[in-house]
């Protein structure tokens, strides 16, 4: 039986799954979790520790159509500077019950387009930010660059600001696929922006690239890997596109007979992951590429990678603090979700009080199979050792959660004394794994597809 053969009879190419950033995943957050518990859980970050930060900015001055990320279009800046003035606000209300000495380990700027912020804005923001949590030894503050829409000025303050790691949306150099997505952006234009970049001294770059897009083929998607090569990015993300138009009406504006079939994009994936290693790029997880001498990919080494919202990351903090509308937060105790439109989320925060309107507190299982997820998604595989010494799980506990995997996906994966293993034939199959250890109920939900 041919490999794409084996896939097809455990139902890679039709099954749609979630993307594990989290565990429970967001749909199965709830207005159990309010901004009282967002509150408790800040206050209970132990003094002195570092934790991350994730900003959302959730505008752009054009909607890409492929996007489905909660987003708003605006010509003006007025809103943008409006927004600002608004995070400045939930800063203060942060700063009057975060804990004495907590530093910052990670600063991510997202969106959105964070570079749609004025240049005089960009400084005041980031020492509202560090008066606040300042950043720590050996922190990384890095910023997601939209190459249409940023200029020197705004490099100049966002460097000025300490940001040392920048990250640039590539998708796709083609030009008919860029029209047909809505993301028009020459190659010449991200060239120029990478080369500004490194100019100022900041010292690592990454870049997300698409595969599964409209009009996308191998010889197309070959090109682009490799005009994206010649910018040497320290680090990749190598998303799949995810379709899905009921959930993002743009993407409606999306031919749907025009994309590649499952099959399609697992071929996809497979000719631009040969190029990213044969250029000598680590494979990190599911979908990620990074240079020997990235973080990233020594924490791939060490057994430290972690995931999180923005994919793989090498930061271990247990907290990470969300500020902006749809922000996400994560802390020992749970999750909690800012408001997702920003007139509400605004609207909360200058009547006095967090955003927090929806999130999960930890329960039952919630933590052991969150990291058994987690570790198959970073790792492809899970100790048993470790789950009894972190989790204080019995051996029957983990036979039995491991067993049930191991009845639904045969010969896919490994069970030994060790521990559960997913073997380097399986792993299109991972985030299908994955789910066979999640408890909640996913019948309802809409996930994009498995591959």
């Amino acid at each position: 039986m041919s490999k794409n053969s084996q896939l097809a009879r455990l139902g890679l190419f039709d099954a749609r799954v979630p993307r594990y950033t989290s565990y429970p995943t967001a749909p199965h957050f709830s207005s159990t979790v309010g901004a009282t518990d967002f509150a408790s859980w800040v206050r209970a970050i132990p003094e002195s520790s570092a934790i991350s930060l994730y900003l959302h900015v959730p505008f752009c001055r054009r909607l890409c159509w492929f996007c489905a990320c909660r987003t708003q279009g605006s010509s003006s800046d007025d809103p943008v500077v409006a927004y600002v003035a608004t995070l400045k606000a939930e800063l203060a209300l942060l700063r009057a019950i975060l804990p004495a000495g907590v530093t910052l380990s990670r600063l991510h700027w997202g969106g959105g387009t964070p570079t749609m912020i004025p240049a005089q804005l960009i400084g005041d923001l980031a020492k509202a930010i560090f008066a606040v949590v300042p950043l720590g030894p050996n922190s990384e503050f890095s910023v997601e660059i939209d190459p249409n829409e940023v200029d020197d000025a705004r490099l100049d303050a966002l460097t000025a600001s300490g940001m040392n790691r920048a990250s640039i949306g590539v998708q796709d150099f083609d030009p008919e696929i860029q029209k047909t997505i809505g993301r028009e952006q020459g190659y010449e234009l991200t060239r120029d922006i990478a080369e500004r970049i490194r100019a100022r001294g900041v010292r690592s770059l990454n870049a997300d690239i698409l595969y599964g897009l409209p009009h996308q083929t191998a010889p197309r998607i070959a090109d682009s890997v490799q005009k994206l090569l010649t910018l040497a990015p320290d680090r990749v993300a190598l998303y799949g596109y995810a379709h899905v138009p009921w959930m993002s009406r743009r993407q409606q504006m999306i031919p749907s007979d025009a994309l590649p079939t499952p099959e399609e994009r697992l071929s996809l994936y497979e000719v631009a992951r040969d190029l990213f290693q044969w250029d000598g790029y680590d494979e990190i997880g599911i979908d990620h590429f990074a240079r020997p001498s990235d973080g990233m990919a020594k924490a791939a080494k060490a057994g430290t990678l972690r995931r999180n919202f923005q994919g793989y990351t090498e930061d271990t903090s247990p907290v990470l603090i969300g500020l902006g509308a749809s922000s996400i937060s994560r802390f020992p105790q749970g999750y909690a979700q800012n408001a997702s439109g920003t007139a509400d989320y605004t609207r909360a925060i200058r009547a006095g009080g967090f955003a927090t309107h929806r999130g999960h507190r930890y329960a039952g299982e919630d933590k052991l199979r969150a990291r058994i997820i987690e570790a198959l998604m970073c790792d492809f595989s899970v100790s048993s050792a470790e789950l009894a010494k972190d989790f204080a799980a019995t051996p029957d506990q983990i036979v039995g959660l491991f067993e049930a995997a191991a009845v639904q996906f045969g010969d896919m994966v490994s069970v030994t004394s060790e521990g559960f293993c997913i073997p380097d034939h399986a792993k299109p199959l991972t985030r299908m794994i994955a789910r066979a250890f999640d408890s909640y109920d996913h019948s309802h939900a809409q996930h994009s597809g498995a591959v």
